[in-house]
């Protein structure tokens, strides 16, 4: 697969011929990374991984397109396309396995991270796509059963810590490792956070490696 890193949270993957779009939210080229896609994967709601408007209008204009989400994504994208919804939009949540664009995706989790008690946990799901690649969205779920080739990691955000980061990339195992959740850094703590992922990991055998905004690398 070919993996091109967009904004943020925000992935492309391409084989033979067949793209799949995960998490293009607003913080995201969200239609360039569209482009030409067959099928969407939604980890969850939050804006930063679904821009609903941009996402929506992409997929009025295409109708071909599928996406997956948990349900209250499903839910409001159904209802912004209306009649064009038919067939296309799937609700999917934790433990589950389909088929999207001809890419084989399982399902973990369920819900997103904790943020603070006085903000309500949302659902989360990660997706493990070609029983290789792991986008965990906004969570520190580690894939049970899985021998996970290349995972994602979630660098920074609101509900996390350098270590739990850490914690999570030492868990998972994975050979290769790249970053996502990144916008809300600045380039002095990014090579900071970086630097600690890619020491620490490479003590458990993950060699991390930094991924430009269009950079691409096979997986």
């Amino acid at each position: 697969m070919l993996l091109t890193k967009f904004s943020h949270s925000c992935v492309r993957l391409e084989r033979d011929g067949s793209v799949l779009v995960l998490d293009p939210g607003t913080f995201s080229e969200v239609e360039e990374a569209l482009d030409g896609a067959d099928a969407v994967l939604v980890t969850h709601e939050h804006p930063d991984h679904v821009d609903v408007d941009r996402v929506a209008a992409v997929l009025a204009a295409d109708t071909s397109i599928e996406l997956w989400a948990p349900q209250g994504v499903a839910d409001v994208m159904a209802a912004r396309l209306g009649d064009r919804s038919a067939g296309r939009i799937h609700a999917v949540g934790g433990r589950e396995e389909f088929s999207a664009a001809g890419f084989d995706v399982r399902t973990f989790g369920g819900q997103h991270a904790l943020i603070h008690p006085l903000i309500p946990i949302v659902a989360n799901v990660g997706f493990l796509i070609e029983g290789s690649l792991y986008h965990p969205g906004d969570s520190f779920i580690v894939p049970d059963g899985a021998d996970v080739g290349t995972v994602l990691v979630p660098v920074h955000a609101p509900w996390s810590k350098l270590a739990e980061v850490v914690d999570f990339v030492a868990s998972v195992r994975a050979p290769r490792a790249f970053q996502i959740h990144d916008a809300l850094l600045n380039d002095t703590g990014l090579g900071m956070v970086e630097g600690h992922i890619e020491r620490l990991g490479s003590r458990y055998g993950t060699s991390f490696r930094h991924l430009a905004v269009r950079e691409s690398v096979v997986v």
